[in-house]
């Protein structure tokens, strides 16, 4: 909240927002309460919202490829180049395994937002994107995604070179469900292989699956903040099972490590009124404790899902140029 004239006012959320919000309402049937209904209806909605307010996706350079993973089912990842031709092998791009988000259970790189992101971002950027599909809770329960995302960073490694990267320009990154893969991910690497990752970016990411740092205070009277946290602790249980003790785990709540040092540097955007902001603010302060060169940048007025939202506003189009900024340094 914020102090006004002798009193605490709520901050309020961007106009921008609430108008696509409530253009975008008409377009949303409701989601039923069984997984894989679930996950279906919300495609389905990213479809039409998608149709009717973003742009064409670009045409950039794909090509679909099948990893196997340690300790967990074989992961397709899908490689995103900036232009409309595959990049040339030997090119020493830069190449981004980057984790979609959707709460563990949703989303994936055939969903229309999420595909057209990852091709703007690659081709803004000039950089080569990884994405693995990782596998859906319920379905597949802990460990199976941060396996299959290390996997993918494995591969991505391996392969850098002819895909037309660079194995010394290897980043890390994801949103929200994926944030936490994506940092996960640094933890594996530099606890198992130490390839050398420069960079983690992550945006709204959830990294303490036990609930203990999140931050309802930008969270208005409408939606209580008790059915928020019940919200959660449903995503995390269908994400870890019915053993509450995982939530402590590193690899599941990486900012409960006990050590965050040798990580390579990061970048984590928040939104002001997304209860995951008190999740990555804690964790920027947890790197930097750690000697991890970190810039942590907190978007007011914005909100979990704001920012990645199909039409030009200035706080979205802001957060588009700083993430290709960041990004596209690894060219340097």
């Amino acid at each position: 909240m914020r102090w006004r004239r002798g009193r605490w006012r709520r901050p309020a959320v961007d106009p921008a927002v609430t108008a696509f919000e409530k253009a975008a309402a008409p377009l949303k049937k409701p989601e039923p309460s069984d997984a894989a209904g679930r996950r279906r209806v919300a495609q389905e909605n990213d479809d039409r919202i998608q149709v009717e307010f973003a742009e064409t996706p670009l045409e950039t350079a794909t090509a679909d490829h099948l990893v196997p993973a340690h300790d967990a089912p074989d992961v397709r990842v899908r490689v995103y180049w900036p232009g409309g031709e595959p990049t040339s092998p030997g090119s020493g791009l830069p190449v981004l395994v980057y984790c979609y988000g959707g709460g563990f259970t949703l989303g994936g790189i055939n969903w229309r937002a999420w595909d057209a992101r990852l091709r703007r971002r690659a081709h803004d950027a000039g950089v080569i994107i990884v994405a693995p599909d990782y596998a859906h809770a319920p379905e597949h329960r802990f460990p199976v995604h941060p396996e299959q995302c290390w996997s993918a960073l494995e591969w991505a490694f391996e392969h850098a070179d002819e895909l037309g990267g660079s194995r010394d320009r290897i980043a890390v990154g994801g949103a929200s469900s994926g944030g936490n893969l994506a940092a996960a991910v640094t933890l594996m690497n530099r606890d198992r292989n130490r390839i050398p990752v420069r960079l983690q970016i992550l945006e709204n990411p959830a990294l303490d699956l036990t609930i203990g740092h999140a931050d309802m205070s930008g969270i208005g009277p409408s939606m209580p903040h008790v059915i928020l946290e019940k919200a959660g602790r449903a995503l995390v249980a269908q994400y870890l099972g019915p053993d509450r003790a995982l939530a402590r785990e590193p690899y599941a709540s990486p900012l409960l490590a006990e050590s965050h040092e040798g990580l390579p540097p990061a970048v984590i955007f928040t939104a002001e009124l997304d209860p995951l902001r008190g999740d990555g603010e804690a964790y920027a302060r947890a790197l930097s404790a750690s000697g991890v060169p970190v810039t942590a940048l907190r978007f007011v007025s914005q909100t979990h899902e704001s920012l990645g939202i199909p039409v030009s506003f200035a706080a979205g189009d802001f957060a588009h140029r700083a993430w290709v900024n960041e990004v596209a340094r690894l060219r340097e």
